[in-house]
């Protein structure tokens, strides 16, 4: 019986070739926008299939609606003229002849990909898409049969992406790209001149060169950021033991629970920790806040806490206090109030670099959330993955007042320097700061 005829209608573009022909087992591509580069992500795919029997690969936009509007017309076209291809529009999967199989997803589903074997990944926009996804999910999902990733987009700040492709350059088993229009000749000169004339010179650095130092558009803390960059207090913030540690929490049901970890001197905040994970119970928070070695000195979450369940009667804050967890309740305030405290909040807020990364790239993130119809932002954060980092910031800022002893006093620096070297801690609680006796709350 004849084989079905392996042909692609697809013509490679001149910059993707050193793309298609390289071996290496990770790519990164930061390329400007237009220059086909999901045109060229697919066609890999389609090829690999075809070569590989009974393989699977996967094409993860940040959304499934994206995965569907935008590359699924994209993936029909280019497969179709392939022989023996069917299509299942319902899985937005590619069945080829030899039983090699293509699917479409998005990265706000990432439960969609858990156990499942890949032969290869393409993740698109990456710098749209949640970081956890490659290591928690899709890394072990390669690792069967070596399989490979790719990532590609264009830059939208120092995030994720920024950090892989400063990888890629710097680690010779890595392939980093990095096209500008310059780079490639894709777009004339008189459409950039007119781009130009209509766009920021930040989002034509961004989207037409390539540039990681412009902010996300929309996002809420993006000039309380910089300044903070500005001057140094983005940096190295150690945990000093003679200051109790105050926990804000975002508790997730059905997605993500999130954890910043301050300390508070005076008029100073420092964010010393920040702690993420999905589908979790409370055990396994109250392990991870034994396991970072803090002194506390109290722990908030927001009102919905306290909301009892039909079922049992309990809420959850009934629940965490069994296992030792004692919150404490951040007032409700409207969500516009809570963002415009975090603003004014930030000019004395210092962040540690390296245990709060994840954050301050979320955080660089949080966003409006845009309305297509009228032509502009919602007066409403984006849910997406980084409302949690958003959301715990939001909670410290409208607290900021909690984070005191219990007659009401704020700790100064005159305070520690009267402090014992070491000082007296009762059931994880710094005893002077709290001078209650062990069954006040901020003890138990």
């Amino acid at each position: 019986m004849a084989q079905p005829e392996k042909v692609i209608i697809y013509t490679p573009r001149e910059w993707t070739r050193g793309f298609h022909s390289s071996a290496k087992r990770w790519k990164v591509l930061v390329v400007h926008r237009r220059a086909g580069k999901t045109v060229a992500s697919i066609n890999h795919l389609i090829r690999d299939a075809m070569m590989t029997p009974n393989s699977r690969f996967a094409y993860i936009a940040p959304t499934y609606r994206q995965a569907k509007d935008i590359v699924w017309d994209m993936l029909k076209h280019y497969a179709g003229k392939v022989a023996g291809v069917d299509f299942n529009e319902s899985e937005l999967r590619a069945d080829f002849a030899n039983g090699s199989r293509l699917r479409l997803y998005g990265a706000d589903n990432p439960d969609a990909l858990r156990g499942i074997g890949l032969w290869g990944v393409i993740f698109d926009e990456y710098s749209q898409q949640p970081s956890n996804i490659f290591t928690e999910i899709i890394r072990p999902a390669l690792s069967d049969h070596k399989g490979y990733a790719i990532w590609i987009g264009t830059p939208k700040g120092k995030n994720d992406f920024y950090r892989l492709y400063q990888h890629a350059v710097s680690d010779n088993d890595w392939l980093g790209i990095l096209m500008t229009v310059d780079d490639t000749g894709i777009i004339d000169q008189a459409e950039l001149d007119d781009a130009r004339k209509v766009m920021t010179e930040d989002e034509y650095n961004q989207e037409f060169y390539c540039s990681f130092e412009a902010s996300t558009k929309g996002a809420y803390y993006a000039k309380e950021l910089a300044q903070a960059r500005e001057e140094g207090r983005i940096t190295k913030v150690k945990y000093d033991n003679t200051i109790p540690v105050f926990t804000f929490w975002d508790l997730g049901i059905s997605d993500a629970t999130a954890i910043g970890f301050y300390q508070r001197i005076g008029n100073e905040v420092r964010m010393i920790d920040y702690f993420e994970a999905n589908n979790q119970g409370l055990d396994y928070y109250k392990k991870v806040l034994d396991d970072k070695g803090y002194i506390y000195g109290g722990h908030f979450a927001p009102h919905d806490i306290a909301v009892r369940e039909l079922t049992t009667g309990k809420s959850r804050q009934d629940i965490a206090r069994t296992i030792g967890i004692n919150f404490d309740i951040v007032p409700k305030l409207p969500l516009s109030d809570g963002i415009h405290a975090g603003r004014m909040m930030f000019p004395r807020l210092w962040v540690d670099d390296d245990k709060c990364g994840l954050w301050i790239e979320y955080i660089a993130q949080y966003r409006q959330e845009w309305d297509d119809k009228r032509g502009m932002f919602r007066d409403k954060p984006l849910h997406d993955f980084t409302s949690h980092a958003g959301d715990v910031y939001r909670y410290c800022a409208i607290g900021e007042g909690m984070m005191t002893n219990d007659q009401g006093a704020v700790l100064t620096k005159q305070d520690i320097n009267n402090y014992p070297t070491n000082p007296d801690v009762v059931n994880g609680r710094m005893a002077e700061f709290f001078p209650r006796q062990a069954e006040d709350w901020r003890y138990s």
